[in-house]
């Protein structure tokens, strides 16, 4: 805070894809904000189906038997989008909820089976997985874990490009004692990092060989930034065990997350009426005035067709990105799987100037482009409503400040 206290920029209004700030001016939002604004910003149908929802029933927890109509029907819903046959849904507030309760089931998920030293979890290089305890302790950015002190144990990270690493890990920690492996279909805020060809397959084969649980942290991936409802469904043969998601379920304009779980990690908890209970969930999960935002938005990417929107464009936004492949001050350029990509600076700026990726994005703040600053460059990843123009603008944009900060 002490470096942006005196020169926030404040924004006031949004429609689409652009945004406004106290002083009028005007941004292409070429992150969504925070990597979730699917829909673009404004839409009155969700604003509509929110304040209908308010006038009936605002809000009320949906613990135990509690319930209400959107967050049932968005239960559904979201279980019939999903490639996990029989699906359950757990609803959250949010990303960081939904990797706590992917984890914290994983676990009990073993305790109720009989396999109490089954709790390890591993995860990959640059992954981020939010910032709640979990999430924090899987974090394969180092400096999201740095100082806070003991975090949770029994935790690994292995590289993210390479399945014979997580193998060598399972087998150093002994399968028996493995409870999930953590697996972004596209890393995305640590970096857009696109898996290799084949990844994906063979690390979902190694966890099915082992036993392991297979999360897939979809909050970024899913709802069209991929094309698909869940990002997963690329890889048409990989059923995972959980999906945890968020940001896009309502293009953030209520916060809400979730995690889809399989039948048979749901089975312990929802079978047998004698069950102990989980105890674990958040004050705002089935949240019915969150819930009648998704509705909405599910409806809005389907019935406009945005949901492909993310396959069908992400060659044109990597073209844009990769005008500024051959600068001096580029080191990489990455994308090319979904409607998000990434410029990464030479080593040589950023060990004269680390704060580089801050400088970078306010240079193209300066073209009227919101890009996001992320570890060694930045990052994009527009509304699945840009167009060819706005993809231009991006690309306009990132040349013209990648030359300035040469």
């Amino acid at each position: 805070m002490g470096k942006v206290k005196n020169h926030q920029l404040v924004l006031t209004r949004g429609e689409d894809v652009w945004v406004w700030d106290e002083d009028g001016n005007r941004y292409l939002d070429a992150t969504a904000s925070l990597w979730y604004a699917n829909v673009g910003h404004g839409r009155s149908s969700i604003r509509d189906a929110v304040a209908g929802q308010m006038e009936r029933l605002e809000a009320y927890s949906t613990f135990g038997d509690f319930a209400n109509p959107p967050a049932l029907e968005l239960a559904r819903r979201l279980s019939g989008l999903s490639p996990i046959p029989d699906a359950r849904v757990f609803l959250t507030s949010g990303g960081g909820d939904s990797i706590d309760t992917a984890a914290k089931l994983a676990r009990r998920y073993w305790h109720e089976k009989g396999h109490d030293e089954r709790h390890h979890l591993i995860a990959r290089v640059h992954g981020y997985h939010g910032t709640h305890g979990f999430g924090t302790s899987v974090a394969g950015i180092p400096p999201n874990r740095a100082g806070f002190g003991s975090l949770v144990e029994d935790v690994s990270i292995v590289g993210y490009d390479d399945a014979e690493e997580l193998r060598t890990e399972i087998e150093r920690v002994g399968a028996e004692r493995v409870a999930a492996f953590f697996l972004e279909p596209v890393v995305g805020a640590g970096g857009v990092y696109p898996p290799p060809e084949g990844y994906v397959e063979a690390v979902a084969e190694i966890c099915r060989e082992t036993g392991v649980l297979l999360i897939v942290d979809a909050v970024i991936c899913a709802f069209g930034r991929l094309g698909t409802w869940f990002g997963i469904e690329r890889w048409p043969s990989v059923v995972p065990d959980m999906i945890t998601f968020a940001k896009g379920v309502t293009s953030g304009y209520l916060p809400l997350g979730g995690v889809v779980v399989s039948d048979e990690i749901a089975a312990p908890f929802w079978d047998d009426p004698e069950a102990p209970p989980l105890r674990h969930g958040a004050t705002y999960a089935g949240h019915a005035s969150c819930c009648a935002a998704a509705i909405e938005n599910i409806r809005i990417l389907e019935d406009e067709g945005l949901l492909t929107r993310g396959s069908e464009l992400e060659a044109e936004l990597f073209d844009q990105m990769k005008r500024a492949a051959g600068l001096t001050a580029t080191a990489e350029v990455r994308g090319g799987l979904g409607f998000l990509a990434a410029l990464e600076i030479s080593a040589d700026i950023l060990e004269r100037d680390p704060g580089a990726p801050v400088r970078l994005a306010s240079l193209m703040r300066d073209e009227g482009v919101l890009a996001r600053p992320l570890g060694r460059g930045v990052a994009v990843s527009p509304p699945l409503t840009a167009q060819t123009k706005h993809l231009e603008m991006i690309g306009d944009a990132l040349v013209s400040s990648v030359e300035k900060l040469a």
